[in-house]
């Protein structure tokens, strides 16, 4: 009827479910539909498919619709009878529904004063609105409300942020079809972003926002910039978006453009004065939002004469022209130029592409760059120049503090894939949004292709071409490390999604070229390029972008791709001076922590790039002597990180010694000069791979040959600390496997021998407690060797050596058959120890018996002498009766030198030295027994009286035992006659 159309849908059944059927309304109006209704209560962003069904049934089928007037024409038609009919027969069908609403306006109608009578006619909701009302698509926008407050509840899970950016697509679908709709979806999108209650936690917390949320603002902000600069809308309509844009603006927790609040320190991050507010405190400056870009392109307009020339026709030109000036219309061959701040005018371009004007945008962004292709050329002319009058100065200049890659509005993105769209388009996407018929070239397939040139391209370029030279030169520009983690990670992200979609290209003759010709530009253009001679030392590091023009140039023209790569390996940020006549900032620079940097946050991932790109270059230079040498020697000038040189220097060794081919000997030297390069520099600073990286270089060493581990050897100080030297280094070289894999001869493994000896004595002079054992096995082969290192233990023994080092080293004595040595070392181990009354359980026990058990096989003087160390160092009773017992049971050196049996008697415990022994256990057990009774609890009673009957056994080896213990029991009953159930305990067993 008229602009309303309904219709029952059916589904049909499916095995779980039973048939449906759905009774749909639609309201219409000049080509939109502008409400729907449907009963099956479907709620979502878009239309449910029983109104899309039913929309399509009749686009498709319009005969089997019938069409009827609206119905206040049928109305007219009827005379009195038959309104009064046909108004008795509508309150029947619907009674219940419509009873009382029919009542109340029949009272109404027939009451003379009513406001219903005041108005001439009655509404038709079938008759379509007035020519000038408003009239847009249906948008259901609680439905948008719910939805994203949903994905947004749902803080990035089950794919809400998939959900998010599907929405987004959506707003620039609606833009593209002209929708009217994508603003107030974009509206309402946003509304509910600024409602988000986690912005003001975070805010409290000065915590960030995750990366995937923060990206989602960045979106948001790029799609309001792109409806501000729509070309065709009214100025009242953008007076409003800016009104609305300025309030979300002044909210507090809107997210600032480079990053979030209070997640980094402000003294870090705003270090480096930008642009025009330099000179103010950074602290004060104003911060920009996410919607700051979008409030400025307010005041962007599009009736510059010449840029609608541009956008308008491809025959626009002017040959006449002189391009002399900074900022000609035309260049030299009468093309169009575009001056005005790259990134805004690549914002020009992603709105006239976003609201369906995919002709227009091609054609700026040709112009644009045209523009830039020419800038390049003039600074490359006008820094050749500059050289040539003043040869001596290296000066640069940052004249880039805001970089295209990473920048919030993404310019070289926006060309780059314009450009590519127009590579593979088909006709028909183009028609019917533009007013003109030039042929774009009959490219149907869906591949990149080279198409028929433009008005504005040279012979042979082709939009594929442009494409591909602007990421060259967006990637290669010099400019500043932004302030701000958020921002120098988007710079790294930004930048790999623009190299993998450039991987995606398949390089013939004509892109080599283009690669050929940025990459000398790249090397010549000074300040301008971030490959230049010299650059400024905070400028983003270029290895991501060299790794990738290494490997593209590779097969054409080696030599230009190793002069990028071994260009962009510098990391001046880490080295400790700035390079001498740096006047940018000079302020700056005096503050500088010579080694680390605090504000670059992505510095390890900047690390780890540059050190792919020198192992791309390592692995491409295998064979080749002479580039093998630069390279290492920009490694050793470059790197600073250790773990990264260590992990080159095993890269070389991995493509050195690869399986089906002899090792390539001159990386091998590669990797053993990194890997030394890697010890020297972690000798004195703690690393905890150390030890790995020690044995690491031993294998390394010994794969490049003899000469190389007995050069290490020799020069060991100046890589390793001794202990490593001894027990890593000379031990493994001296190994049965090295020889064998070797294939050495005598002479070699003498000379070898003799290195490590050299080492082993030096590493024990230097470090004796940790070292001199290793040094006494290094050497056992050479008497005079051995001898020395001897003579430096005893040195060392009674100063700086522990009794377990020298009771480990005397065991190693008496193994080796010099019992007098270990017999000496172990007296002197005796002196450094001390066991007190209750440390029965001490692991030098059983040193301290080994010790005895040693004197007593060497004889009764040995064993005379150990005694009185004995009983100064050790308190213990049970230890020393326990040595007391061994001694009386055989007899000293009872096997003599000459394996003679010696006809000895047994000692006797009234004479020194046993006697001694035997007063001092005796005194150990009465010490101990006040000692324990002090502190006894009654669950230690029955032990207790244990340990007096073993005390018992001891007092009665002396002749007068018996005595002395009976007095020293009557004596314990006096003094602790308090622990009375204790005492009858000891006079049950003792009396």
């Amino acid at each position: 009827i008229g602009f309303h159309l309904s219709g029952t849908v059916t589904e049909p059944a499916i095995q779980s479910e039973p048939e449906t059927v759905c009774n749909v309304a639609i309201s219409f109006d000049r080509c939109k539909i502008t409400s729907v209704t449907c009963s099956c209560g479907n709620k979502d962003i878009f239309y449910c498919a029983h109104v899309v069904a039913l929309s399509l049934y009749r686009i498709r089928k319009p005969d089997q619709v019938k069409l009827h007037l609206p119905i206040s024409e049928t109305l007219f038609q009827m005379n009195r009878d038959q309104l009064q009919k046909f108004v008795q027969y509508l309150i029947t069908v619907h009674h219940t529904e419509v009873l009382p609403t029919a009542q109340k306006l029949a009272d109404e109608i027939l009451s003379q004063n009513s406001e219903i009578n005041q108005v001439h006619g009655a509404p038709d909701p079938t008759a379509g609105a007035s020519i000038d009302d408003e009239n847009c698509w249906h948008l259901d926008e609680e439905q948008v409300q719910e939805q994203v407050k949903l994905f947004l509840s749902q803080g990035g899970y089950h794919g809400s942020g998939k959900q998010l950016n599907l929405l987004f697509a959506k707003v620039r679908e609606m833009l593209k079809m002209r929708d009217s709709n994508g603003a107030r979806m974009l509206t309402l999108i946003t509304e509910q972003f600024m409602a988000d209650p986690r912005l003001s936690l975070w805010r409290q917390q000065g915590t960030a926002m995750t990366d995937k949320y923060r990206q989602l603002w960045d979106e948001l902000g790029a799609l309001w910039m792109c409806i501000v600069l729509n070309p065709h809308c009214k100025l009242e309509q953008k007076a409003s978006w800016l009104k609305q844009l300025k309030k979300w603006n002044s909210v507090d927790v809107c997210p600032w453009e480079d990053g979030n609040h209070g997640s980094e320190l402000p003294n870090l991050t705003n270090a480096l004065p930008q642009g025009a507010n330099a000179n103010q405190d950074s602290s004060n400056r104003p911060h920009r939002t996410v919607f700051t870009r979008a409030i400025e392109a307010c005041d962007l307009h599009w009736q510059d004469s010449h840029l609608q020339h541009i956008i308008s026709s491809d025959l626009y030109t002017n040959y006449c022209y002189h391009d002399d000036t900074e900022n000609s219309l035309f260049d030299s061959r009468g093309w169009p130029l575009w001056h005005e701040h790259v990134p805004t005018a690549c914002a020009r371009v992603d709105a006239l592409r976003s609201h369906g004007y995919p002709r227009e945008a091609l054609r700026l962004a040709i112009a644009i760059v045209n523009t830039l292709r020419r800038q390049q050329q003039k600074q490359l002319e006008m820094f050749r120049t500059q050289k040539k009058e003043l040869p001596h100065k290296s000066i640069t200049s940052i004249t880039n503090l805001e970089g295209w890659v990473g920048h919030p509005l993404d310019p070289v993105g926006t060309l780059f894939s314009s450009l590519m769209e127009a590579c593979r388009i088909d006709d028909e996407s183009f028609s019917g949004f533009s007013d003109f018929a030039e042929n774009m070239g009959q490219c149907k397939s869906l591949e990149y292709q080279h198409l028929p040139a433009h008005r504005f391209l040279e012979e042979g370029e082709s939009y594929l071409t442009l494409a591909v030279e602007v990421a060259l030169i967006g990637l290669g520009q010099q400019r500043i490390m932004p302030d701000g983690l958020y921002t120098q990670e988007k710079v790294c992200r930004n930048e790999e999604q623009l190299i993998s979609k450039l991987q995606e290209i398949e390089l013939d003759d004509t892109l080599v070229k283009i690669f050929r010709k940025q990459a000398v530009f790249l090397l010549e253009a000074g300040p301008y390029s971030g490959l230049g001679e010299i650059i400024h030392r905070e400028s983003v590091p270029m290895h991501t972008f060299a790794k990738y023009l290494f490997t593209s140039l590779l097969p054409h023209d080696a030599e230009l791709a190793y002069k990028i790569a071994l260009r962009a390996m510098r990391l001046l940020v880490l080295e400790s001076t700035a390079p001498t006549g740096d006047l940018t900032r000079p302020h700056h620079i005096a503050s500088v922590v010579p080694n680390r940097y605090p504000r670059w946050f992505t510095l390890s991932h900047i690390e780890s790039q540059q050190c792919e790109l020198a192992s791309t270059m390592l692995t491409a230079a295998k064979g080749d002597v002479r580039r093998l040498e630069t390279v290492l020697e920009s490694i050793q000038k470059n790197i600073h990180s250790s773990s990264h040189i260590f992990k080159l220097a095993q890269d070389a060794f991995k493509i050195a010694t690869l399986m089906d081919s002899l090792p390539d000997i001159t990386l091998l030297k590669v990797s053993l000069e990194l890997g030394l390069q890697v010890m020297r520099m972690t000798l004195s600073t703690l690393n905890w791979r150390r030890r790995e990286m020690v044995r690491w270089l031993v294998t390394c060493a010994t794969e490049v040959g003899v000469y190389a581990l007995d050069s290490i050897m020799q020069s060991w100080f100046t890589l390793f600390t001794p202990t490593e030297a001894t027990s890593i280094v000379a031990t493994t070289v001296m190994s049965n496997s090295t020889i064998v894999r070797l294939h050495l001869d005598c002479h070699q493994q003498e000379k070898l021998a003799s290195s490590a000896r050299t080492l082993a004595l030096q590493c024990a002079m230097k470090d004796p407690q940790n070292c001199a054992l290793s040094a006494l096995t290094l050497c056992e082969k050479d008497h005079i060797a051995f001898e020395t290192a001897y003579q430096i233990v005893l040195d060392a023994a009674t100063t700086g050596m522990s009794y377990t080092q020298l009771f480990t080293i005397a065991r190693y004595m008496e193994h080796r058959g010099y019992p007098m040595r270990a017999y000496k070392l172990a007296t002197l181990a005796m002196t450094h120890l001390n066991l007190s009354y209750n440390q029965d359980t001490h692991p030098a026990i059983n040193d301290v018996l080994w010790a005895c058990a040693l004197s007593h096989s060497l004889g009764k003087n040995e064993l005379a002498a150990i005694i009185p160390l004995v009983v100064k160092s050790v308190k213990c009773a049970t230890v020393l009766s326990d040595i007391l017992r061994r001694c009386t049971l055989t007899t000293p050196g009872m096997v003599g030198l000459h394996g003679r049996r010696n006809s000895g008697k047994l000692m006797s415990l009234d004479k020194a030295p046993l006697r001694q022994l035997l007063d001092a256990t005796i005194g150990a057990y009465i010490n101990t027994t006040h000692s324990r009774l002090t502190h006894i609890s009654p669950r230690h009673y029955s032990e207790f009286i244990e340990f007096l009957s073993k005390a018992r056994e001891t007092f009665l080896m002396a002749h007068d035992g018996h005595i002395q213990f009976t007095q020293f029991i009557d004596n314990l009953k006096q003094i602790y006659k308090g622990k009375k159930k204790l005492m009858m305990l000891v006079r049950e067993r003792f009396g």
